[in-house]
């Protein structure tokens, strides 16, 4: 199974970092995806995803919340991570107007600018979307016919919003927000809509740790140690075999991501 994002800079990994990698490969994770969210970040993560060739790879771009901090010479970093052969695909970007940490135009700008760099690059997006469904598919949807692909990432929106990204030609990652039973049974009853090969899995760890699990941490981190949990519980809920579906969401993720077969 593939952890498609990770958020492995977060400081909450900062005293057991080489063990929540460890612990991924013990629980049966062949590879991990770790997220940038800003030009630091994206350095950070990618020299994380170099610590451990075959199994970590990285992501290089400016989150929504951080828009506000694009220019040109956060757009040079990006793109010299981007060249990187351990850097497999931009964002994680796109818009968030729930919180608006950044105003509106200048997310606009800063995705747009990272969707330029992708199509030039010739890499997938990973993409961040919150109650910005309609102007964030109408600001991707030219860039698509030229993008190897993306994914939009920690899908939490609605069946419209799911309907409108399948028919984009996007990916779909679902994280344990779908075993939250007080928030997540509307995504819950969404799965089966999203085909088998469309689909991918991730923590967005530390954060969204799933409520159903038995022996939760006490410090309430979620890890990618966890993610065998998410599996088992998307495959219940969509009727499929628990290994099939790993096996074939790891598929998705490294067709996507342009990653080696797994071992």
């Amino acid at each position: 199974m593939f952890e498609i994002g990770i958020n492995l800079t977060s400081s909450q990994f900062d005293k057991d970092r080489p063990q929540v990698v460890e612990r991924a490969r013990t629980a049966g994770l062949s590879g991990m995806l770790i997220t940038g969210t800003s030009a630091r970040e994206s350095i950070e993560a990618q020299m994380m995803a170099a610590e451990h060739p075959d199994f970590c790879w990285s992501t290089a771009g400016v989150h929504p919340h951080q828009a506000s901090d694009w220019n040109e010479q956060v757009a040079a970093n990006i793109r010299q991570l981007a060249e990187l052969p351990n850097v497999v695909a931009i964002g994680e970007c796109g818009l968030d107007f729930n919180r608006n940490f950044s105003p509106a135009d200048l997310q606009e700008a800063a995705f747009t600018a990272q969707l330029a760099l992708a199509k030039e690059l010739q890499l997938p997006v990973f993409l961040h979307c919150r109650d910005a469904g309609e102007r964030f598919a109408a600001l991707l949807k030219p860039w698509l016919a030229d993008l190897p692909g993306g994914v939009v990432h920690c899908f939490t929106g609605t069946r419209q919003e799911l309907e409108l990204y399948l028919s984009l030609g996007l990916s779909i990652g679902i994280t344990g927000w779908v075993c939250d039973e007080r928030r997540g049974l509307e995504l819950r009853e969404m799965l089966p809509l999203i085909p088998a090969e469309r689909l991918m899995l991730e923590t967005d760890a530390p954060y969204l740790l799933p409520r159903d699990m038995e022996n939760k941490p006490k410090n309430r981190r979620n890890e990618p140690a966890f993610l065998p949990h998410i599996v088992n519980q998307v495959a219940l809920w969509r009727g499929e075999d628990p290994q099939w579906l790993a096996d074939i969401t790891d598929d998705n993720a490294r067709k996507l991501f342009a990653l080696p077969e797994r071992r």
